[in-house]
């Protein structure tokens, strides 16, 4: 196993100076035995990017890669050990790989770095570093104050037809553009969530150990479900003025969490979550199931311009209702953190209209956004014109077009 060299988790001395923007833009993007490129590096303006190649050339790479400059496990939720470069098919993947960026941001220049930690002994977990400014970073959660990034996949396009966890993902990504700490209070509930239900499974009784990881659950289920309440209000707010030619939207939550929510002070609703899952500890430990938490809310998305469930709507009016709340969010993350998040957009112009594609396109430049849009025929950004970069994606090789 080659680990990265210490130069991909560095700041790059040589990245493009300038004064702090108010938005927030990869300028330099390195990549070391990540996916289909054994080594990159790629400068850019911060202007939206749009990556034109063919299919299977390494263009949502480059988009998992940037997802990787914020909490969580990516766009595509790999395990960590299956990101690293693989020469060949039959050959086993290089074991460790690394991702580094330098950003604009408001608050100046800022270098990050993550990877697979090489270090790891045999048989352990994969496990990510994180690097800020060159300082080891306690835990991934600490991306969550300096990026946000959210991004539109194909795979989101069944997003109001499958189960609600693919929601709850989705929500909570839009949910910690606003509020940085809420990845910290979703990977600290579903750790206590998962050490919970193996005690049950296995038959441990120790009660004193229970209510402790009760307790957690409960004060980081509670928290991050008031975020979610918070986001979802004012989202809702947001869609339900649309953009452009896309619809207007409704969103709201449901669950029992979310009700006491609503109708209870926080701390109460931390007591009567302890109270609940104690008494439910039997029926839990028999069902292999937790029954009570956020975790079991759902987003429900209504599409106001049909009166109708966004899940009721064809392919292209479900497709033309998540753009519209992504644009409204990034309005929203825009003014409340000063700018827009960084937008990841895999595929995105070749399920839009005309109309909707100029409407896409003028809104991510007049927010400030930068965009990163993939897609196999460059005529379709043609509106973009010079307004963006155009970059030719060949083989784990990128250049301008």
């Amino acid at each position: 196993m080659t680990p990265p060299p210490i130069s991909a988790l560095a700041p790059s001395p040589d990245a493009a100076p300038g004064a702090a923007p108010a938005i927030l833009a990869v300028r330099q993007l390195r990549l070391t035995d990540f996916r289909n490129y054994r080594q990159l590096r790629l400068d850019c303006g911060p202007e939206p990017v749009v990556l034109v190649g063919a299919n299977g050339a390494g263009k949502t790479n480059l988009l998992e890669a940037i997802s990787f400059l914020a909490p969580g496990r990516g766009l595509r939720r790999a395990r960590l050990d299956d990101v690293a470069h693989r020469p060949r098919r039959e050959e086993p993947p290089a074991g460790a790989w690394a991702v580094a960026a330098t950003l604009d941001t408001p608050d100046g220049r800022l270098a990050i770095g993550t990877g697979l930690d090489p270090s790891r002994g045999e048989g352990s977990l994969p496990r990510r570093l994180v690097r800020i400014d060159g300082r080891p970073a306690s835990s991934q959660t600490a991306l969550g104050p300096h990026v946000a990034v959210v991004w539109l996949t194909p795979q989101l396009d069944r997003l109001f037809l499958d189960g609600a966890s693919e929601r709850r993902r989705f929500l909570d990504r839009l949910v910690t553009a606003l509020h940085p700490e809420h990845a910290g209070d979703v990977a600290a509930y579903e750790n206590a969530v998962r050490q919970r239900a193996r005690l049950l499974a296995d038959g441990n009784g120790d009660a004193h150990w229970l209510a402790a990881l009760e307790d957690t659950m409960a004060r980081h289920g509670v928290a991050l479900a008031a975020a979610r309440a918070d986001t979802v209000q004012r989202l809702d707010a947001a869609a339900r003025l649309g953009v452009g030619p896309f619809p207007r939207a409704a969103l709201s939550m449901s669950g029992e969490i979310d009700g006491w929510i609503a109708a209870m002070p926080a701390l109460d609703a931390e007591d009567r979550m302890r109270a609940t899952l104690a008494a439910s500890r039997l029926r839990d430990a028999e069902a292999g199931t937790t029954s009570c938490g956020p975790h079991r809310s759902d987003l429900a998305v209504r599409h106001l311009d049909l009166d109708l469930p966004a899940a009721e709507g064809s392919t292209g009016q479900q497709k033309a209702v998540l753009v519209s709340i992504a644009l409204a969010h990034a309005r929203l993350v825009a003014l409340s953190r000063g700018r827009p998040p960084l937008l990841l957009l895999d595929e995105i112009a070749a399920h839009l209209d005309a109309e909707r594609r100029l409407a896409l396109f003028d809104e991510i430049v007049a927010l400030g956004a930068q965009s990163w849009m993939t897609g196999t025929d460059a005529g379709l950004f043609a509106p973009l014109g010079g307004r963006a970069q155009l970059l030719r994606v060949v083989d784990g090789n990128v250049a301008a077009n």
